[in-house]
């Protein structure tokens, strides 16, 4: 017998579109359930790859700074449809990396909202940031498909979490160096 008629689940029935799929995004049970569907979706179930994936956003990724995961691979389908996540074939769907906080924004040439909110650097905008294309370059090498950054003050995300209510991954929180400073003298005495 089949999984689906097993489990009383149809197609349909995907980790996506389960409740959770939308739950309060910063609740640690949800990043648990989205960082799964993640790992999943984007890095073929190995939570080996998805680690090598946050720890080369980590060591390109600057003090003060949060990177977020959105988009299709965080829901588990396109915006606006049911469409799954690579419904034409394996690496047919993009990964959306946000930079929040910082200065990463000043990064970036071209802007949705201009020096608060950037274009994602991608196909559609392939000179948005240049000093961040060899980063994507990597990036989408190491997961086999396109891989776009982008960039956002905190004020922008809180409005797309809170009042657009868009889910999202935590992939990393880099301290402000100050804050890592206060930190570490904290520990060592």
């Amino acid at each position: 017998m089949a999984d689906e008629a097993r489990n009383g689940a149809s197609d349909r029935d995907t980790p996506a579109t389960q409740p959770d799929a939308r739950a309060n995004t910063l609740d640690p049970d949800s990043q648990r359930t989205i960082r799964e569907r993640v790992t999943q979706l984007a890095f073929g179930g190995d939570p080996l790859r998805f680690d090598d994936f946050v720890r080369v956003l980590s060591e390109a990724t600057p003090a003060g700074v949060d990177v977020i995961l959105r988009g299709s691979a965080v829901t588990g389908h396109k915006f606006g449809s049911d469409e799954p996540f690579d419904a034409d074939g394996p690496g047919t769907s993009d990964l959306d990396v946000t930079f929040v906080g910082g200065d990463t924004v000043m990064l970036f040439r071209e802007f949705h909202i201009p020096g608060i909110h950037s274009a994602p650097l991608s196909e559609a905008h392939p000179f948005a940031s240049p000093a961040l294309s060899p980063l994507r370059k990597r990036l989408s090498a190491m997961t086999r498909r396109a891989v776009n950054l982008q960039a956002t003050t905190s004020l922008v995300q809180y409005l797309r979490d809170v009042v657009m209510d868009q889910p999202y991954l935590v992939l990393l929180k880099k301290p402000k160096a100050d804050d890592a400073e206060i930190a570490n003298t904290s520990q060592d005495e």
